[in-house]
């Protein structure tokens, strides 16, 4: 009898082990799956900074980047603009949705315009590595009388 008592007490302590452990372990399986992947579609539309127009040596404050995810899930990913090796503003673990995602990343500390021109790329994190998005046209800024990188014809179509 004794014996038994012990069987049914080491059931129950096993049974309440599986219990709470599995659901925490789905879980942790369950949100490694929420990554951008190497199969997830992106695109920039468009990229712009604000303030636009910048004062020589004044400094950008934002970017805003428009980016076309296509397929019928979310992931998570980092963003990272980027002008040559250099990052000029990031924005971690953001959630895209399938369709257009109009996201506004802070500028990097410091960052300032020089030159006549600089251009800019997006970069995403996919599987873990970062990743170059392709994108429609270049987007680059160029100093005239101030710095600038609206087009003829470029309606702003950011909220502020």
């Amino acid at each position: 009898m004794g014996n038994w008592i012990k069987a049914v007490l080491l059931a129950g302590i096993l049974g309440h082990f599986f219990v709470e452990t599995t659901p925490g372990a789905l879980a942790a399986d369950a949100g490694r799956g929420k990554g951008c992947r190497r199969g997830d579609v992106l695109r920039i539309q468009d990229l712009n900074m604000t303030p636009d127009p910048v004062v020589q040596g004044g400094r950008v404050r934002e970017w805003r980047v428009r980016i076309r995810l296509e397929g019928g899930r979310e992931c998570q990913t980092d963003i990272v603009i980027r002008e040559g090796d250099q990052s000029v503003g990031r924005l971690r673990n953001h959630n895209l949705r399938p369709g257009v995602n109009e996201v506004t990343i802070r500028a990097a500390d410091g960052f300032s315009l020089r030159g006549r021109e600089q251009c800019f790329n997006v970069q995403v994190d996919v599987d873990g590595s970062p990743k170059r998005v392709d994108a429609e046209r270049r987007f680059c800024a160029t100093q005239r009388t101030m710095w600038s990188m609206r087009e003829p014809g470029d309606r702003r179509s950011f909220a502020r």
